[in-house]
């Protein structure tokens, strides 16, 4: 008998009758036939639970049974369903949920489609104990490493090549009740692809008893689990950080930065010394900017280069010096105004082995936001990583970069902070295209990897160039919303881009940017009537003298 494309594995206990039916109902009723469910009843004692699973084995062969004579809990029983497995993809189903009538066959297609897949996850949603009323529609992003370690965000359906599973060792006791994120943690790591399937073909059943229905009430164990599991990730893969929960947040966590050394950072400031009022009161933004840095942060290595245009007054670097002392050098800057020109000189003067691109009206609010960004950026598959920046009002000026119709804009600008975003985006670490250049750590090597940032966009656009040229070479780009900064940017400044930047762009970049991966397909088209739903995230608050 030939290996099946898929070995469903599920371990029952004690399932309710209507339930157990509906989801062998689910497996049968699949579209595509190349399939075998593997199904260990871990010792129930509900005699309907055997009879059940007795007739679904007698009514198709393609049903294989086991039974325990113990209850040995859930790892357990989903290692047996494992060693029952003989397909090349193994998927995930659990004993009280229910598949799409299409979910494999689009899987099927999706792994045809990357052969190098080692792992696929569809979208879900939620059913109530009935499953007659959906609910909680959860459209995915593409696959994102960081995300992963912040949020089990793939979950289900999760449809994993059969030999790295062994590979790995299945599932581990050590994390029960978070044994499925940890297995996709450790395949996720040696995978050659992830491939997203775009589209609801998981229905998660919300019982009192499950995650799904009450959260954190139902199974805390799974939580610290989760922390424990994402924990054993980094130290595995070398990330350097400590591995919290987020309180307020189930199934959110925090990395806290844990460096064992801190590489020197040169932070690149362009500047033509102007003043502007924060705070009511007038500052010039550089001198604002470097002190908040130099009586903020936590960190001990960095040097600070401030490339300083002809205009700058002499006492406005005087009063750099006076702050600064000798972790401060100055670069004279002559021609006409070019971001990109201007962070290059920087560069070619800095000694870090990181770089910190950052703008003159930036001030600091996290203290260990260098510590942050550092943990991020040093490591050697990561290419850029940025910051969320909010205006003096507390709202969000960026919270990433985005694309639509090939062009890149921010999603979040403008809404209060603290809003969740969707399924909590806005708070957790995530891979985009871009960032904005406004503040952006990367690593010396990478900058001159890719050639630094294009002096023919000298404006707009340099910083999204430059974090998809990373991406053209393989390198991922990180937002991570713990690193917070005040960016006086005035939020009604002119948003307007020259038709010649947006060709250029396009030019270069188009199939690239032509689908954002963070931007799933349905809430892309959804996006205009959410904001208006969500009119009031974006209200200005007032503010207090």
């Amino acid at each position: 008998m030939s290996s099946p494309r898929f070995s469903i594995v599920t371990p029952v206990y004690e399932t309710p009758a209507p339930v157990l039916r509906a989801m062998l109902r689910s497996v049968r009723r699949q579209t595509f036939a190349d399939w075998e469910l593997c199904l260990v009843d871990d010792a129930s004692t509900a005699p309907h639970v055997a009879a059940l699973l007795e007739r679904a084995e007698r009514r198709d062969p393609r049903i294989r049974v086991q039974r325990r004579e113990t209850n040995g809990g859930i790892v357990a029983a989903s290692n047996d369903a494992l060693a029952m497995a003989r397909g090349e993809f193994v998927a995930l189903l659990d004993h009280d949920d229910k598949l799409h009538p299409e979910a494999l066959e689009l899987v099927a297609a999706a792994l045809e489609a990357e052969p190098e897949a080692d792992y696929a996850y569809t979208d879900e949603d939620k059913i109530d104990a009935r499953g007659l009323v959906h609910s909680g529609p959860f459209c995915k992003p593409d696959w994102s490493p960081e995300r992963l370690r912040t949020q089990m965000y793939t979950c289900h359906l999760s449809v994993l090549r059969r030999s790295l599973v062994e590979e790995v060792g299945g599932f581990d006791a050590e994390f029960e009740g978070s044994q499925d994120w940890d297995l996709v943690l450790k395949v996720t790591e040696r995978a050659r692809k992830v491939v997203h399937v775009p589209r609801v073909l998981y229905h998660w059943r919300a019982l009192e008893t499950s995650t799904a229905g009450r959260g954190v009430e139902a199974k805390p164990w799974a939580f610290e689990a989760g922390r424990r599991a994402i924990q054993a990730h980094c130290e595995r893969i070398g990330l350097q950080a400590e591995v919290e929960r987020d309180e307020g947040r189930p199934g959110v966590y925090h990395l806290r930065p844990a460096l064992t050394r801190e590489p020197k950072i040169s932070i690149l400031i362009p500047t033509n010394g102007q003043r502007r009022e924060v705070r009511y009161r007038q500052v010039t933004l550089v001198e604002n900017c470097v002190r908040s840095i130099v009586e903020s942060s936590s960190y001990g290595n960095y040097e600070i280069v401030c490339v300083a245009d002809a205009s700058t007054e002499p006492g406005v670097l005087a009063n750099l010096e006076a702050i600064a002392g000798d972790r401060l050098r100055t670069v004279p800057y002559e021609d006409a105004f070019n971001f990109a020109a201007k962070i290059n000189l920087g560069a070619a003067n800095a000694e870090g082995e990181l770089l910190l691109l950052l703008n003159d009206d930036i001030e600091v609010i996290t203290p260990d936001w260098l510590e942050r960004m550092a943990m991020y950026a040093q490591h050697p598959e990561i290419g850029a990583v940025g910051a969320q920046l909010i205006w003096e009002d507390g709202r969000v000026q960026h919270a990433g970069v985005q694309f639509e119709g090939g062009l890149p804009g921010h999603p979040m600008r403008g809404f209060t902070r603290g809003f969740k975003g969707y399924a909590n985006n806005t708070h957790l670490a995530q891979n985009l295209l871009a960032v904005t250049g406004a503040c952006l750590m990367t690593s010396a090597a990478a900058f001159q990897r890719v050639g630094g940032l294009p002096t023919e966009l000298p404006v707009n656009y340099n910083d999204v160039d430059y974090c998809l040229k990373l991406g053209a070479a393989g390198l991922r780009v990180v937002y991570d919303p713990d690193t917070l900064l005040y960016h006086f940017e005035s939020s009604s400044r002119s948003s307007e881009v020259a038709d010649w930047e947006k060709e250029y762009l396009l030019r270069n970049w188009r199939q690239e940017t032509a689908r954002d991966p963070v931007s799933h397909p349905y809430l892309a088209q959804q996006m205009p009537r959410l904001r208006a739903h969500l009119g009031w995230a974006v209200r200005k608050p007032r503010l207090r003298r």
